[in-house]
């Protein structure tokens, strides 16, 4: 049988190419229709749905600025580190969490590393209660969580209080009590931050090894996170309470912090510098996505806004001075000690005339900055106090260093005159009682006879202040003493102790005695009058500029991180002018000129410049005095005025030497400009 077949005519054919390519042609127009309305019209949302789903944000912290000294030598820098956080939200039960965090928190065990845990309850059993030697803010927290709980911190004993929350976390008893007790730590420190509406994940430990993280990644650590961040680098041994110190955040400071955009594990200034320029150091955090696998695995990160660091604050210090103060006090303190064994501490400071500045500010015995984590319980259990700062705290009485302040106040009031005389008798016996002795006649029986207020400021004769203060009144010396900023705070911005003026005031709401004999005392620099030495210098910086009276300050410029922008400069003017006459003013500073060029002559025959000093010699109620030392220079166009004070270090003469190697470390470098070297000035 024959099969016909139909021929494909021409136009045939070229009817089902036609169809084909319309059909082709309306299919791919399908696609970019459904490609453009997916990429295009809902690109946003199908991303967002993306990251949603497979992504979580990370705040990421700032660098923080650098400190750089007067001249811009950095006195702390940062240096990258690497963090480890554990992170709870990748987990579904209680079991699967216990067990990651036993798992890591034993792998760092095994590399030496520390981690955070501020549970204030004992590592091991017995379990007790640590709350007495916990900070105020880690009781504070543990309270909060109890509370939160419903656990009664009073009612319950610590190894009740373990078993609420190994039954709260779902830690089985399969688990030691050494291991429950790790995994508590860390379930703990993440339930505080749920508390606080903190993320779930938190910073266990800073500064990590490359190699931790290595066996983090390749061991499969589920929770476990690796970051970095930045620490704190010591350029200088020196300026330990000046510079201060950061730290994680504390609950006190969480809410207020937490407004400004810090995260719980955030590192802020907690005294020092760091933390009075907080806002300028602290820089802009930035945030990133961080994209994980089902296994928890990093897979990608994705910065939405890069971190800004913060800026670059330069202090008024100088640090070759600074040293050459700090070691000038230590070298002298050791001598006393080595000569008597009596242990002593000391403060000195030196400010700039016309200006407030703080150039050095010292303070002995002290710290290193770079090791502080590891001397603490040393440091905290040191009876010499290292931490305690005494340039700025340490509160004496001034002694004969007062006697200028009560001569510009007798002066002034027209009490006396340049030219008034006053007989010393050795024995004041205006009162029946007390009728105290001039120091003169105390030591030899003698008398430094008829001497004027220049006369008298030069060689401390006791008894005419004694007579100038009764005349004066102790209501004109401490109006005085005040507007030279004694008594009160210096407004130096990592704050400082106020002291306080002797007065009837003072003594009434002290609880204590004032009689007539106080005035005569309280003239001399004795009777409740407390300063620092930061005040003492500062007030000798305002006598010796005629009266001009500025708050003493730290901060001297803050720039951009990048030096492209300048952020603020320190302008202030003086906060108050003190009326003195210039021919009371120069009997006053001649007084002072004239203890160098005499019985001090000896010391600062050795000195670069022309120098005016006052020695005092503090009696502190036990068989050894206080020893006071204040000075300016040059004298005839001063720019720096020193104040130090020695514990127990007698007569203030002993410090005379100081003073001196002080001026000439500052003085000595004038010939290349760097004292006070002002905004874009080059160095020659």
């Amino acid at each position: 049988m024959k099969v016909l077949q139909t021929p494909h005519t021409p136009r045939t054919f070229k009817a089902r190419l036609i169809f084909l390519a319309v059909f082709l042609g309306v299919l791919l127009m399908t696609f970019v229709v459904v490609l453009y309305k997916t990429q295009i019209v809902h690109g946003d949302e199908y991303l967002a749905k993306s990251i949603t789903s497979t992504a979580k944000t990370e705040t990421v912290q700032a660098s923080r600025g650098l400190l750089t000294d007067r001249n811009g030598k950095v006195l702390v820098s940062n240096r990258i580190t690497y963090t480890l956080s554990f992170d709870a939200s990748v987990f579904n039960d209680n079991a699967s969490t216990n067990a990651a965090i036993l798992r890591l928190l034993h792998l760092c065990q095994a590399n030496g590393v520390n981690w955070t845990d501020n549970l204030p309850i004992s590592a091991s059993a017995p379990f007790i209660y640590q709350l007495e030697t916990s900070s105020d803010s880690q009781v504070s927290y543990f309270q909060k969580y109890a509370k939160d709980r419903e656990f009664s911190i009073s009612l319950l004993s610590a190894p009740e209080m373990v078993d609420k929350m190994r039954a709260n976390f779902g830690i089985d008893a399969s688990y030691s009590d050494t291991d429950a007790r790790l995994i508590l730590g860390i379930r703990y420190e993440l339930a505080v931050r749920k508390l606080l509406d903190s993320p779930d994940s938190y910073v266990l430990a800073d500064d990590i090894s490359v190699e931790l993280i290595s066996q983090i990644a390749d061991g499969n650590y589920l929770g476990a996170v690796t970051g970095t961040s930045s620490a704190r680098e010591y350029q200088t041994t020196y300026a330990a309470h000046i510079l201060g110190r950061i730290g994680r955040i504390w609950e006190e400071e969480y809410a207020d912090l937490a407004k400004q955009g810090y995260s719980m594990d955030a590192l802020v200034g907690k005294d020092g510098v760091e933390k009075a320029f907080e806002q300028y150091l602290h820089g802009k955090a930035g945030t990133r996505l961080i994209t994980t696998n089902s296994e928890g695995k990093t897979t990608g990160e994705l910065y939405v806004k890069d971190p800004e660091p913060g800026n670059t604050v330069a202090l008024t210090i100088d640090v070759d001075l600074q040293k050459a103060v700090e070691d000038a006090l230590a070298k002298r303190i050791s001598e006393m000690t080595a000569n008597d064994g009596i242990q002593r501490g000391g403060g000195a400071a030196v400010v700039g005339v016309g200006s407030g500045e703080i150039l050095a500010l010292a303070s002995y015995p002290t710290y290193n900055l770079a090791t502080f984590d590891q001397d603490y319980e040393t440091l905290i259990s040191n009876p010499a106090l290292p931490m305690f700062n005494r340039a700025t705290d340490g509160t004496y009485a001034p002694g004969s260093t007062f006697k200028p302040c009560t001569a510009v106040a007798a002066l002034q009031t027209g009490t006396i005159t340049t030219s008034t005389k006053i007989l010393d008798k050795g024995i004041y016996t205006y009162y029946s009682s007390p009728q105290p002795t001039c120091w003169i006649y105390s030591s030899t029986g003698g008398t430094h006879g008829l001497v004027n207020v220049t006369q008298a400021i030069t060689v401390s004769c006791n008894y005419f202040f004694y007579e100038v203060g009764r005349l004066t009144g102790i209501a004109n010396i401490d109006d005085y003493a005040s507007q030279f900023g004694l008594g009160k705070s210096t407004g130096i911005e990592i704050g400082d102790s106020s002291g306080s003026l002797a007065s009837p005031e003072y003594a009434e709401a002290n609880d204590l005695e004032w009689t007539d004999g106080q005035t005569l005392t309280a003239a001399i620099g004795q009777s409740y009058n407390l300063f620092t030495p930061l005040q003492l210098a500062n007030y000798i910086a305002t006598l010796a500029g005629g009266g001009a009276h500025y708050n003493a300050h730290l901060l001297k410029n803050v720039k951009s991180y990048d030096n492209s922008d300048l952020v603020y400069t320190y302008d202030e003017t003086p906060t108050n002018t003190i009326e003195i006459s210039p021919q009371n003013l120069q009997a006053v500073l001649s007084g002072m000129h004239d203890l160098t060029t005499g019985s001090l002559s000896t010391y600062f025959s050795n000195c670069v410049v022309d120098a005016a000093a006052k020695t005092g010699t503090a009696q502190t109620g036990g068989t050894n005095n206080n020893g006071v030392f204040v000075a300016f220079a040059p004298y005839d166009k001063p720019q720096i005025a020193v104040a130090i004070v020695i514990e127990k270090g007698d007569a203030g003469a002993a410090l005379a030497s100081t003073a001196v190697e002080i001026l000439n470390s500052y003085f000595s470098k004038t010939e290349i400009g760097t004292a006070i070297v002002g905004e874009n000035t080059l160095l020659k």
